[in-house]
């Protein structure tokens, strides 16, 4: 089963990189929107007409949902994997 290993090292490096880029993904967007919040907003408002309250909240929300998605998608399976590995 020596190839069946190499295979779930593969996987696991795999998931360890996908983790590591979309986290790094969601912090550059915390960053953005923490630091750089007027700026995206008014960029933004060019096209779409939302309140403060509205933008902070699709922000918000797209936040945590790409978050979920990552530990779903990348970090569970990587753990998992870490485990029976």
């Amino acid at each position: 089963m020596k190839g069946g290993k190499m295979e779930v090292s593969a996987v696991r490096d795999f998931l360890l990189w996908c983790t590591v880029i979309n986290l790094g993904i969601l912090l550059y967007w915390w960053l953005m929107f923490s630091f750089a919040h007027d700026w995206i907003l008014r960029f933004h408002g060019k096209w779409f007409k939302l309140s403060v309250e509205q933008f902070d909240g699709i922000h918000y929300a797209g936040m945590a949902m790409f978050k979920i998605l990552i530990f779903v998608f990348n970090l569970a399976p990587l753990i998992a994997l870490v485990i029976v590995g």
